[in-house]
């Protein structure tokens, strides 16, 4: 390492292949780099590289995606570049830090955990992804880890967007994300979403 040039204090770089002349006392250099962090810090809440959620992934790309519950607005930048305006919410609470984005539409529909949806809850959630893909955008729906209730919902879109029954679209979601649709109760509500709409 080579010693950066102050006026009062040699400060290491830490490249080494570089010397830096500066004439900021210590103190004052403190300061500003104390002022920097701070500013990096707060400034990488708003502009942080966006990065996938646990248990992404895409249904119908473009359209509709499931994943678990995102936790960092780090996540939540991720499924606004990737063209996802609508983030529905199928747990009791909502998700942390969900208003660090705010061109993310929540929309919040509690459903207990490991129990099925209920039909106006199903016909709710697909009014949102309908009317959200009729704009050109996206939609994501999480629970807490993606898969029950998350699972259930996808289901649902299948039957109604491909045509297809309950079983088959419980089949796919499985293919599609390992995990899906955990309990008898969630197959259930399927199947007879399914019966209900054909």
């Amino acid at each position: 390492m080579r010693p950066l040039q102050s006026n009062s204090k040699n400060i290491y770089s830490q490249s080494g292949d570089k010397t830096v002349t500066t004439t900021i006392p210590p103190r004052e250099a403190t300061v500003n780099l104390i002022a920097l962090v701070n500013y990096l810090t707060i400034n990488s809440l708003t502009t942080m590289a966006s990065f996938p959620p646990n248990n992404f992934s895409w249904v119908e790309p473009g359209k509709l995606a499931g994943l678990a519950l995102p936790r960092m607005t780090c996540e939540y930048q991720y499924l606004l570049d990737n063209g996802i305006k609508h983030l529905v919410c199928l747990c009791e609470r909502k998700p942390p830090y969900h208003d660090t984005c705010p061109e993310l539409q929540l929309h919040h529909i509690k459903i207990a955990d490991f129990t099925p949806p209920s039909p106006s809850q199903i016909d709710r959630f697909l009014s949102i992804v309908e009317e959200a893909n009729s704009k050109g955008e996206g939609v994501a729906v999480h629970c807490m880890h993606g898969h029950g209730r998350t699972g259930t919902m996808l289901a649902c879109y299948l039957v109604k967007t491909r045509k297809i029954s309950g079983i088959d679209a419980i089949q796919e979601i499985r293919r599609l994300r390992k995990g899906s649709i955990e309990t008898y109760e969630q197959e259930k509500a399927v199947v007879q979403f399914y019966q209900r709409t054909k």
